[in-house]
């Protein structure tokens, strides 16, 4: 299956620009076989108008109809068999059996959703009958269900170039939803989001649906994102990436004559929580369960534990004892592209430089191979990290801070003082939950999933 490097519009293959690319293996920094070619302006307007003609006949299609086009993209998908992995594999730096266990998840996704449009209620539909006759107004017969927006633009996500990318769970739920999509392909992973693209195709065909119900364009600048939001044509956009990127995409809609709605996930640094007992009884265990869910996927989730609180007590120093060696013991490993390698080494450097708010107590080893990033654990304080701001902000990659309070109250005011984050945890035994109700009350307030005795790198979603 050879990759011509092109963009994908509407079920033909385009490239008008000059501008190319290439992937790059992220562990040796070499160049990846095949020229990328990125869209052109005229070549997204292209895509987006060939979505909003494919809409007024791709929503009036069945869920059964829809339902069998998201199977046969699973299928498809699963029929580019180990091209797929390798190409994967090589642009990503992640291990051959991350990637299947994402296919599986990407493929799982699709056919959820396929389920769901089969069984239907999804539309939530309602009738509320008329009452002619009500004092002192009559009342008129009322009828709801959920209809589809229009084309949407999907951004592929960096570290999850097949779960949250091209077939993704945005692109999925866009078309069950009965919306054709434009997806934007990440850079970092051209190859796969190609590959993707020809399964999608493929499926399409098979599946009778209109040609324009799907597009992918490649594009390393921003000005290719922007163009696929600023399009009137395209009603909603789905995101996964940073909260920089996140909300630059989220202004720009906004200043649209149609402002459209973004729906996005963007940075979290996902605390954790360690109570007293726990701490005392599992100790060890945690440090070292800590430090892999840190160090795991090198740092790259999206729930990646960025902030471990501590009340400070005489078990504290020996747990941070047993994390820094745990942490010293961690290798190298690459990360996803030489932008983000060096977005982490440049906040890794502003917290060392910022002795007097944080203090740098342990350090992975080190490779200068690739893009590789090492592991680093910080300290601080809960004063610290009431006062100073920026210790709450992402460092995607691999880096947590332990945070220290010198009383509960003071452990308190660091979680109200918290934003919003996708997950917080709690390592505690029953007396620690039961002697903490007014700190899982304010955690309550400020994430999606609160997860108790468990890392939050292995959550459902």
């Amino acid at each position: 299956m050879k990759l011509t490097g092109k963009n994908y519009i509407a079920g033909t293959i385009s490239s008008e620009g000059k501008t190319t690319f290439k992937g790059v293996n992220p562990s040796d920094a070499s160049e990846l076989p095949t020229t990328f070619y990125e869209a052109t302006i005229e070549e997204v307007n292209e895509a987006a108008t060939k979505a909003h003609e494919a809409f007024a006949i791709y929503r009036k299609k069945s869920g059964k109809e829809k339902a069998l086009f998201l199977d046969a993209i699973a299928d498809e998908i699963l029929n580019l068999g180990d091209t797929l992995i390798e190409r994967c594999s090589a642009e990503t730096g992640l291990p051959a059996g991350r990637m299947i266990s994402e296919r599986a998840r990407t493929m799982g996704q699709l056919q959820l959703f396929a389920t769901v449009l089969r069984e239907g209620s999804w539309v939530d539909a309602r009738i509320d009958t008329a009452i002619p006759d009500r004092q002192p107004l009559p009342k008129q017969d009322i009828r709801y269900m959920q209809k589809p927006l229009g084309a949407v633009g999907v951004f592929g996500s960096s570290n999850f170039p097949l779960a949250f990318s091209v077939a993704g769970g945005d692109s999925a739920s866009a078309l069950a939803s009965g919306c054709p999509i434009v997806v934007k392909g990440h850079p970092s992973h051209p190859g796969t989001s190609e590959l993707v693209a020809m399964a999608i195709n493929k499926a399409a065909e098979k599946t009778n649906m209109p040609k324009g119900v799907f597009s992918m364009v490649h594009g390393a600048s921003v000005e290719v994102g922007m163009a696929i939001v600023m399009h009137p044509h395209i009603k909603a956009i789905g995101f996964t990436g940073s909260t920089r990127g996140g909300m630059a995409i989220f202004n720009a809609a906004n200043t649209r004559e149609e402002p459209i709605p973004v729906y996005s996930e963007m940075g979290s640094t996902n605390p954790v929580f360690i109570l007293p007992e726990a701490l005392k009884e599992r100790s060890e265990d945690i440090a070292k369960g800590l430090t892999n869910s840190v160090v795991l996927g090198t740092g790259q989730f999206c729930t990646n534990p960025g902030l471990v609180f501590l009340n400070k007590d005489e078990n504290v120093a020996a747990f941070q004892k047993q994390t820094v060696k745990h942490f010293e013991s961690v290798d190298a490993a690459a990360m996803l592209n030489k932008g983000i390698k060096s977005a982490f080494d440049n906040g890794i450097e502003y917290l060392v430089k910022n002795k007097d708010s944080v203090t740098l107590i342990a350090k992975g080893k080190t490779s200068s191979e690739g893009f590789k990033g090492s592991a680093h654990l910080f300290e601080t304080t809960a004063k610290s990290f009431i006062e100073n701001h920026f210790l709450e902000e992402e460092n995607f990659g691999p880096s947590t801070i332990s945070i220290i309070a010198d009383s509960k109250e003071e452990l308190l005011a660091a979680a109200k003082k918290m934003k919003g984050h996708l997950t917080a945890t709690l390592f505690g035994t029953e007396n620690d939950l039961k002697n903490n109700t007014d700190l899982i009350e304010i955690l309550e307030q400020k994430v999606g999933r609160l997860i108790v005795n468990d890392y939050p790198t292995g959550v459902e979603v």
